[in-house]
């Protein structure tokens, strides 16, 4: 009698048996898995602000970004230096020294650390024309001060308080800073004048509102 080769035992039943063999992937399959890879690192790089100046660095300087700070009341003294440095600097000088035949110095002024506001925040609204004296020294400027302040559209009452707040406390000064309700104040006094001020009408007003 011949034996089973299915039996387990007998010759044969080894080759009878399944066995795993080794599957080849699909090509198909890496070009898809690197497609999707592709394109991820695009969407990736368009959505996410990879290294945009716009987030990592918006600022030029610890100034600038001292302005974005929160605070807690009081005058924004890194927001008037940085009006000042945009606005006043190239005429005054950013030492606040002035420039012969451009503008007065505003470091050490008696205009600049007067007790009163009442001229001071006049000059930038309205400008200035002819001759000013500033601690006893004649200064004469034929072109006269721009009125960079003449309205809120060329600067609002905060910045114009701002600006006004750094010069009374910078280069030594040290005057009282001014508030945006006194500058509104000011503001709504001059009413629709465009005229220049002079050094003889600036004396004719009270320092105090």
């Amino acid at each position: 009698m011949n034996p089973d080769p299915n039996e387990p035992g007998s010759p044969g039943s080894e080759a009878a048996e399944p066995k795993a063999a080794r599957a080849s992937v699909p090509v198909w399959l890496f070009v898809l898995f690197f497609l999707l890879l592709y394109w991820g690192m695009i969407y990736f790089d368009q959505r996410s602000a990879w290294a945009d100046p716009q987030v990592y660095i918006p600022y030029h300087s610890a100034a600038e970004l001292a302005v974005y700070q929160s605070r807690l009341e009081g005058p924004d003294i890194s927001r008037g230096q940085l009006v000042f440095d945009r606005t006043c600097a190239l005429c005054h000088g950013p030492d606040g020294r002035g420039k012969p035949g451009q503008a007065p110095p505003l470091a050490g002024s008696d205009w600049a650390s007067a007790a009163g506001v009442n001229r001071l925040v006049r000059i930038p609204i309205l400008g200035f024309t002819g001759p000013i004296q500033v601690n006893g020294q004649q200064y004469d400027f034929p072109t006269g001060m721009t009125p960079i302040a003449a309205t809120r559209e060329l600067m609002s009452d905060e910045d114009l308080a701002n600006v006004l707040s750094f010069v009374r406390q910078a280069w030594g000064n040290k005057a009282s800073p001014v508030t945006p309700e006194q500058v509104k104040i000011i503001r709504d006094r001059i009413g629709n004048r465009s005229t220049q001020l002079t050094a003889e009408e600036l004396k004719g007003l009270p320092e105090n509102m």
